[in-house]
């Protein structure tokens, strides 16, 4: 059996709704945004399995903010290749921002929310509340931001040991 196939969870394909962002990862995108601007920012967004961050609910919360290697931004527009950014299974979508403080999906913004449940766009002035959440057809979406105590976990979902047990 591969690398992949040992291990396999069922929780890794993300068929689980996308219930909450965390706190933190949330103050990341403002933040980022912020240092972006004037320029648009972008990133990807990575989810965990909400049990394992001790909620009481069944789904998924984001809880990482990757940047996007290679974007290319200006005041208007973002654009990355999709090949630069990893193949993460804990991907759920995307974050951007929107330096005029629209928060509403361009149609540029739409062809891009074609992979990913959650796809977020933050505005200028970048508060707490200049973000909002979209599904893949650019349809608002509600996303609770929750408190919760993300581990420090490795980007990788394997560690040294499952490698090193794959190669005997």
């Amino acid at each position: 059996m591969g690398l992949l196939g040992s291990l396999w969870k069922p929780t890794l394909f993300r068929s689980k709704e996308v219930i909450g962002i965390a706190d933190d990862a949330l103050q990341f995108a403002l933040q980022a945004s912020e240092d972006s601007h004037p320029n648009e920012y972008m990133g990807q967004l990575r989810g965990q399995d909400a049990r394992s961050l001790g909620l009481d609910r069944d789904g998924t919360v984001i809880t990482d903010v990757l940047l996007a290697p290679g974007t290319k931004t200006n005041p208007t527009s973002a654009e990355f290749k999709p090949t630069y950014m990893p193949n993460d299974l804990n991907s759920v979508g995307s974050v951007h921002s929107h330096p005029n403080g629209v928060l509403r999906p361009s149609d540029a913004d739409l062809a891009t929310f074609t992979k990913g449940q959650v796809h977020i766009i933050v505005g200028a002035p970048y508060r707490r509340s200049d973000w909002r959440a979209f599904d893949r057809e650019g349809e608002p979406i509600d996303l609770d931001v929750l408190s919760v105590d993300v581990p420090d976990d490795q980007f990788f979902d394997f560690t040294q040991a499952d490698i090193d047990r794959e190669m005997r």
